[in-house]
């Protein structure tokens, strides 16, 4: 067997591989505690699509200013977001926060 043959079914197998490989990008949907709740419904039905097209949602829920005290607030609106798409995705990360921020990520089925 000569080496050019060789090399050519080596690249075929790692071809075959990549075909197989599934990718996902991860997606980012930003939120304020104040967020009204048509606004809110517009970014669910965002990450409802994200999740169907297979990517990860990085939902993280901005405090500014006065905003900080308001943390309970904030784990409402996330526990609504998780709540309302436990039929196509499961909750990656629980909210945490960092910062000024709260971080929730959340996988598709």
């Amino acid at each position: 067997m000569d080496y050019g043959r060789y090399k050519y079914e080596q690249d075929k197998k790692q071809q075959e591989a990549k075909k197989k490989q599934s990718t996902f990008q991860l997606k980012e949907i930003k939120v304020r505690p104040k967020t009204g709740d048509h606004d809110l419904e517009v970014k669910l039905g965002h990450i409802r699509r994200f999740l169907e097209k297979k990517d990860k949602v990085k939902v993280t829920l901005i405090f500014r200013g006065r905003e900080i005290t308001l943390t309970d607030l904030g784990i409402e609106v996330l526990e609504k977001i998780a709540e309302e798409t436990v039929d196509v995705a499961v909750v990656e990360q629980k909210p945490k926060f960092e910062g000024r921020t709260m971080v929730m990520i959340l996988a598709p089925r």
